[in-house]
C-alpha cells in the first residue's frame, strides 16, 4: 500500500535491518515480501551474518527488486573467521545491491565468541568497511563502552547506524555525537520498555531508522511470533505515538533517514504498478 501525505508525496517505509535469508522464511518468502509490499514496505534491507547467509541474501536480492544486503560477519561467528573470509568478503560487497557493511559488533550477552577475538575481529571489520567505503551496521548487546570507544576511535571515518539500539540516554547521545543513526526494533511497543520508549522521545526523527531485526522481536499484538518486515509499519505506529507526531510524519523522515544512509535516493521502487494509494495500512 502507498500512503499519501499530498498530492506529489507517497510515504512508504524501509525495514532497515531483516534476516530474510535465515531458514525462518524458506517455507513461505514469497508470501512474505508480498505482505511487506502490501503493508507499505518500500526496501527491505537483509543483513548477512556470515559468508553462507550474505551469498543467500544476494541471492534472494537478485529475485526480488525491493531487496538489498548487508554482508558482514556478526560477533556469534566471527571465531571462525580465516585467511580467506575477508577475501571473500571484499568480492561480496562490489556486488550491485549491497549498501552496508554489517552486522558487525560485540556481543556480550552470549559470549558465542570469545571476546578478545569479538574486539580484534570488530577492529578489522570496521577497517573493512573503510576500505569499501560503506556505511556499518552496528550489533551490540551488552558491550556498550567498547562499541563506544572503537567507534570513538574512528570519529569521522566511520557512519552508520546501531542497530536494535539497547542503550540508555547516555549512550544515545554519544552515538548522535558520532554520527550514528538509531535504528528502533519492535521491541519499542513492549509495556516494559521505558528506557526505549524515552530514547525514542529524545533523539530527533533524523536520526531515526525503524527495523523488524525478523524473525525476531516481532512486536506488539505479535510478539513471540515470527517477526517479517510487514510487522515495521507497527514500530513506526508506536513512534508516532510517543513523539506526538503523525504517523506519516514518521514514516517520511525514517525513510529519507534510510535512503541517505544505504545510498537508495533514486532508486525505483519495484512493483509500482501493482499497488494502489489507500490511505494508512490496515496492519495497524
Amino acid at each position: 500500500m502507498l500512503f499519501i501525505v499530498s498530492e506529489l508525496i507517497l510515504v512508504m517505509l524501509i525495514d532497515s535491518h531483516t534476516h530474510l535469508e535465515m531458514e525462518d522464511f524458506d517455507g513461505d518468502r514469497d508470501a512474505v515480501v508480498e505482505r511487506a509490499r502490501q503493508a507499505g514496505v518500500e526496501f527491505m534491507i537483509t543483513v548477512g551474518t556470515s559468508i553462507t547467509y550474505c551469498r543467500k541474501a544476494l541471492d534472494l536480492a537478485s529475485r526480488y527488486g525491493e531487496v538489498y544486503v548487508a554482508v558482514g560477519i556478526h560477533p556469534h561467528d566471527v571465531k571462525d573467521i580465516d585467511d580467506g573470509t575477508y577475501d571473500e568478503l571484499r568480492k561480496l560487497v562490489a556486488m550491485e545491491k549491497v549498501v552496508a557493511y554489517g552486522e558487525i559488533g560485540l556481543d556480550f550477552f552470549r559470549d558465542l565468541s570469545p571476546r578478545q577475538v569479538q574486539m580484534e575481529r570488530f577492529g578489522e571489520q570496521l577497517e573493512l568497511a573503510e576500505e569499501v567505503d560503506l556505511p556499518v551496521i552496528i550489533h551490540d548487546r551488552e558491550a556498550h563502552r567498547e562499541i563506544l570507544d572503537m567507534l570513538g576511535s574512528r570519529r569521522e571515518r566511520l557512519r552508520g547506524v546501531i542497530h536494535c539500539f539497547s542503550g540508555d540516554l547516555t549512550m544515545a547521545r554519544q552515538c548522535l555525537d558520532l554520527g550514528f543513526s538509531i535504528s528502533v526494533p519492535g521491541t519499542v511497543t513492549f509495556d516494559k520498555a521505558t528506557e526505549l520508549q524515552r530514547v525514542v522521545q529524545y533523539v530527533p526523527l533524523e536520526f531515526l531508522l525503524v527495523e523488524t531485526d525478523a524473525p525476531y522481536l516481532a512486536p506488539q499484538p505479535y510478539r513471540g511470533k515470527r517477526n517479517e518486515p510487514a510487522y515495521v509499519v507497527k514500530t513506526a505506529a508506536k513512534i508516532a505515538e510517543l513523539k506526538g507526531l503523525s504517523w506519516e510524519e514518521v514514516a517520511c523522515q525514517t525513510t529519507k533517514n534510510a535512503k541517505t544512509l544505504f545510498g537508495l535516493n533514486g532508486r525505483d521502487r519495484p512493483g509500482g504498478s501493482s499497488l494502489r494509494p489507500v490511505g494508512l495500512p490496515s496492519i495497524i
